[in-house]
Formats: structure tokens, sequence, C-alpha cells
């Protein structure tokens, strides 16, 4: 009887253990299976656009043809109209044997290194010549046309303190010293008159552009 009541027990054991292992897996959640091409549209998703690029190429793209329509566009600019004025004054090509030349209309840097120096007449041509062209400032003053001002007080600047020093060779040695006098008063009026255009201020630069054309005017009575 104690033999039948074990054998039972160890048979209603065995059941339950094996009817626990059976429901076991049934209770745990199954996956579904994936579509192939899950993997690669998450790919897809998780990488970002590039848009971004795109654009930035697209705007350099743009600038650069932009960048190269102008430069092709580009025209050599324009002499400033003192200079023109002046350089269409006389012709250069049909000027006779005698006459004085237009100095200023090809190259400064030519003109002071790779040509010869100019006698004392020429030098006081050349002064009479730059009175002249400072009178067709007047326009441009009045326009407020400041760069093309600059650029011709300086040029002509940079002639003037040559041509005072050769110049003084033709005057008389009575009037030398007036003749230094008028000279630095010039030289002084034009340093001023070039300070007030590149500041710019209105009234100084008329007042003494006003004074730079008396002291020319002063200057050339000495060549008469």
């Amino acid at each position: 009887m104690a033999t039948l009541a074990k054998h039972l027990i160890l048979c209603s054991s065995s059941t339950s253990s094996s009817a626990s292992s059976s429901s076991s897996p049934s209770q745990r959640p199954r996956r579904r299976p994936l579509p192939p091409d899950a993997t690669g549209s998450d790919n897809h998703a998780a990488a970002p656009p590039p848009q971004s690029a795109t654009r930035r190429m697209a705007v350099a793209a743009s600038t650069a043809l932009a960048a190269t329509a102008a430069l092709s566009a580009r025209r050599p600019a324009a002499p400033p109209p003192a200079l023109a004025a002046e350089a269409a004054a006389v012709p250069v090509p049909a000027t006779p044997p005698g006459s004085v030349p237009r100095w200023g209309t090809r190259s400064y840097v030519r003109e002071r290194f790779f040509e010869k120096g100019l006698t004392a007449e020429e030098a006081a041509a050349r002064i009479r010549q730059t009175a002249e062209g400072m009178r067709t400032l007047r326009p441009m003053l009045e326009t407020m046309s400041w760069k093309y001002v600059l650029f011709y007080v300086r040029l002509k600047s940079k002639y003037l303190d040559l041509d005072l020093t050769t110049a003084m060779a033709g005057v008389p040695e009575a009037r030398r010293p007036d003749y230094v006098r008028a000279a630095n008063e010039l030289v002084d009026n034009m340093t001023e008159f070039d300070r007030f255009v590149r500041t710019p201020k209105v009234y100084e630069s008329y007042l003494y552009y006003e004074k730079a054309l008396k002291s020319l005017d002063d200057v050339t009575e000495f060549f008469a």
C-alpha cells in the first residue's frame, strides 16, 4: 500500500513538471518576422536628407557664375574728367615741333624715371599746364567727386615737386627769393587742399582750392 502511494505521488509530480514545461514556451510572446525591406527603410529613415548640402552647392555655383559674368563684363575705367579734358586740349600725335607736350597722359613712372629730364623752359611750361588743369577741377568740386579730385591733385603735386626746382634756373637771380617764397606757399596750399579733400571738408576744400589757384598764378608770373 505504501509502495502504491509513493508510485502515485511520483507520477503526479512528473506529470505536473512536464505540463509546466510544455506550457511555458506557449506563454512567451512571439515576435513577428520583419519584412525584408524593414532594415533598409530604417537605415534610410535614420540618414539625414542631403538638402542643406545641395543648397550650399547651388548657392556656391550661382555665386561663381555671377562673379564670372561680372569679370567678363568689366571694362577698363575711364580716366578722370580733368585728365581727359587736359589730354584732349592738344592732340599728342599732331603736336608741332615747337609746342608744349601734354604731360601726365600716359604714365608718371615712365615720365619720371625712364625719360630725360626737362629743361627750365619745359618745367615752366608744365607748371602753366598744371595751372590750366587745376581750373578744370571746379565742376568736380561742385559735384563733390572727391576721388577724382584727390587723384588729380596728388598727380600734379608730384610733378610740381620737380618742376618748381627745375624752373628756378630760368628765373633771374634777383627774383629768386620771391620765387622761392611763392613756390613754398604753393606747396603748402596744395598740401592743405589735399588734406581737406581727403577728409573731406567742403568749405576748407573750396578755400584752399582758391588759394592754390592764386599761388599757381603767382608762380607763373615769374616765367612771363
